[in-house]
């Protein structure tokens, strides 16, 4: 629902009402019952915020899925390196090998 802003033209008060758009302009001023103006208002803007709307973020099930089959595997990951032994860089003075002897 829409804000209006009146003003009147008695008191030159300017107020705000949380309207409906198909309910009739306010008459009469709250402050001192005089006759009120519907202003031209510039009415409250479009504020676009994130990376956007696109066509396929609404996209059916059916469609997802089929998109889903569609696409070439994924390559396999690549096997887990062995672990080092204690004379590799990764140990520092030695210190790997007095654990795994443990």
């Amino acid at each position: 629902m829409p804000t209006y802003e009146y003003q009147c033209k008695k008191c030159r008060r300017r107020h705000e009402a949380f309207q409906s758009i198909t309910a009739k302009p306010l008459r009469r001023c709250p402050s001192c019952k005089g006759t009120l103006q519907r202003l031209l208002g510039s009415g409250s803007g479009f504020l676009f915020r994130g990376s956007g709307f696109y066509v396929t973020d609404y996209r059916s099930r059916g469609y997802r899925e089929a998109q889903q089959k569609e696409k070439p595997p994924s390559s396999p990951t690549a096997p887990a390196t062995p672990p080092t032994s204690a004379g590799d860089k990764g140990c520092a003075g030695g210190s790997c090998a007095a654990s795994r002897a443990t």
